[in-house]
């Protein structure tokens, strides 16, 4: 039995890891640490908060004091930092918010791991990091030996966090892992990325906009295939290393748009084209092959059959998405959460 704290596990990807785990390892003990900002909702947890083993304290991860205090009296065996602020639109307009989060949040993160000696601090970064590959190139791949360029504050952000975790092994000896990973979709993914935009407007009959001609690629990687290779290097990576956590499964945003579409039978004349982006990355795609041979992790689901889970829990969950569109869900959030961190 390990004791697991979570940070940002009222997201998207951090819910559906909490799932993850309690499936495959029920006797594990889990907290989740989360502050609720927009992006965080705790009807995702509703159902892991039933269990007794489950955990949920509201907090951010920036106040050294709230920190330290769930360290203190949890002392986890396992940390994973899934809190970030991650919307690369956001953070063109609130640089010093990403930076806040991502850099300083991990670095109080990890002096908690150092002061209670944590055995494995896990970062959760982003392909971001690398900048971009261009179109015409389909053969690139980043590796993780590649240099860090970054090309929005966002993605500073979170490369600065990566560097910071190899100082903090190097110097201080912190056992640390860090997983680079392609984009994510699937189920409980707040409706402003890119794949739950398309499907709620879509249904709504509302425009779906695409940045520029929508011909930027993405590599893109179902939820639960991310949630198995994290839980894979927690049990089987080694301290100190870096981890793509590809798909290899590279589709331009205008065709994950049509794919969307066609799977709602909706026509594709919503699709409205409206000014790029500023820096907008050409392209991203990940070698995964360490990962592949180091821990035996491999992507399980096709991007077919994950757009098709995907587009039927939107279908089969209208309820929720409807609420966080609508700014209700704060309302649990408050509810639930309280103004102050404490256990849900």
């Amino acid at each position: 039995m390990s004791k697991l704290l979570v940070t940002g596990g009222a997201g998207f990807i951090g819910s559906n890891f909490i799932y993850y785990q309690l499936a495959r390892h029920p006797e594990d003990q889990i907290l989740c640490l989360d502050s609720l900002t927009y992006a965080g909702d705790i009807r995702t947890l509703r159902a892991a908060m039933e269990r007794p083993n489950v955990e949920v304290v509201r907090g951010d991860i920036t106040d050294r004091d709230t920190v330290f205090g769930v360290f203190g009296a949890y002392r986890p065996d396992m940390v994973v930092n899934f809190a970030a602020e991650s919307h690369v639109d956001r953070s063109l307009r609130d640089p010093g918010l990403f930076l806040r989060t991502n850099l300083l949040g991990a670095q109080v993160l990890m002096d908690a791991c150092l002061r209670w000696d944590v055995g494995r601090f896990h970062q959760v970064s982003t392909d971001e990091v690398y900048g971009d590959l261009p179109l015409e190139r389909p053969e690139l791949l980043f590796t993780e030996s590649d240099p860090l360029r970054p090309s929005s504050p966002y993605a500073a952000s979170k490369a600065a966090a990566d560097l910071l975790v190899g100082a903090y092994v190097r110097t201080f000896r912190l056992r640390a892992t860090i997983s680079r990973c392609a984009n994510n979709y699937g189920p409980r993914q707040f409706p402003e990325k890119l794949i739950p935009l398309t499907i709620t407007r879509a249904l709504a009959g509302e425009p779906v906009p695409v940045y520029g001609t929508g011909a930027n690629v993405r590599d893109w990687l179902y939820v639960e295939d991310h949630c198995a290779a994290i839980d894979a290097v927690l049990r089987r990576g080694r301290s100190g290393e870096v981890y793509n956590i590809g798909g290899r499964c590279e589709r331009s945003n205008l065709d994950v748009v049509r794919r969307i579409l066609a799977a709602l039978g909706r026509p594709e004349s919503l699709i409205t084209f409206v000014a790029d982006r500023p820096g907008h990355d050409l392209r991203y795609a990940l070698d995964a092959g360490k990962a592949a041979g180091e821990l035996g992790w491999r992507p399980a689901t096709g991007f077919d059959e994950g757009i098709g889970r995907t587009v039927r829990w939107y279908l089969d969950h209208r309820g929720w998405w409807e609420d966080i569109l609508s700014g209700r869900y704060r309302e649990e959030n408050e509810r639930l959460g309280g103004a102050d961190a404490h256990r849900c």
